[in-house]
């Protein structure tokens, strides 16, 4: 073989190794869906029940982070997630208006309570809605756990002490802000004697290793929760592709599809009937 054609030889080498790791990189990113999500998702156990569905299917894998609703409207808002599945209404509509997501839907709904120390020294249990048992905190000035962060459930907590008429601050001996998920949150107050506001199903996958806290506000099934401002909806948003060249438009709109499909629905709705008498979460997505 002459020079000309081992240097003509080296050349197709290289170029061939250059394509097949070129196409296999391509390949990689294409198979990945980046998933922003609330913590309550993640700790709940419901997304390692029913992913690994979706990654069969697809031949894919999803990257789940687990933040605050806020922390996950704010990763689609920079491109860095293809996917958000959250539960911030308001914030949500805002998140759209603005050109960030493509389409949203309804996936599912549970609950917010307020749970507490077994002896409840402020006496909310005998509160008629969860405004109502904010105020009674403030008043008695006991601990509460707040999660400090920018979560639907930090959201939700806003509102309702702004429907008590009250504005807690972290100068506040009572008032413990923590900047944590749902499950940190609720370990802090089960060693601090302290009452927050959760997600029931968070509280409920979680209560074995709670052994100091108890529900208070709620009741012992979402359809016992008299107070309709504790409803907890869920919606899933497909991130804009023309806002980033960088979204994988095919796994999100995949996503949005299969999460919102009876199928998973149906499994949705069964997730955790067997291990605690009810379900963590209802499907509320329609067709």
């Amino acid at each position: 073989m002459c020079l000309m054609q081992r240097w003509l030889s080296v050349c197709c080498i290289l170029l061939l190794t250059a394509c097949a790791a070129t196409t296999a990189s391509t390949s990689a990113t294409d198979a990945k869906l980046r998933l922003a999500t609330t913590t309550s998702t993640a700790d709940s156990g419901l997304l390692d029940a029913i992913l690994p569905d979706f990654e069969q299917r697809y031949q894919a894998s999803v990257e789940v982070i687990a933040v605050g609703t806020g922390q996950a409207l704010k990763l689609g808002e920079n491109g860095d997630a293809d996917v958000v599945l959250v539960h911030a209404r308001a914030r949500e509509d805002a998140f759209m208006a603005q050109g960030f997501g493509s389409q949203r839907r309804d996936v599912m709904y549970n609950d917010f309570v307020i749970v507490g120390p077994s002896g409840d020294p402020a006496q909310i249990g005998a509160a008629s809605s969860g405004g109502e048992a904010f105020q009674r905190i403030a008043a008695a000035g006991v601990p509460f756990a707040s999660r400090g962060d920018d979560s639907g459930t930090f959201t939700k907590e806003q509102a309702l002490w702004s429907s008590a008429g009250v504005a807690p601050t972290a100068t506040l001996d009572w008032y413990r802000s923590l900047g944590q998920g749902m499950g940190e949150t609720l370990i802090a107050a089960d060693e601090l004697g302290a009452y927050t506001l959760a997600d029931r199903g968070t509280y409920l996958a979680m209560r074995a290793r709670l052994p100091r806290l108890t529900l208070l506000i709620g009741g012992a099934t979402i359809e016992q929760n008299r107070d309709p401002a504790l409803r907890n909806p869920y919606g899933v948003i497909q991130v804009s592709a023309a806002r980033h060249a960088g979204i994988n438009e095919r796994l999100a709109a995949a996503f949005v599809a299969w999460i919102t499909s009876p199928e998973v629905q149906r499994r949705i709705g069964e997730f955790g009937t067997e291990r605690f008498g009810q379900p963590l979460f209802y499907p509320q997505a329609t067709q």
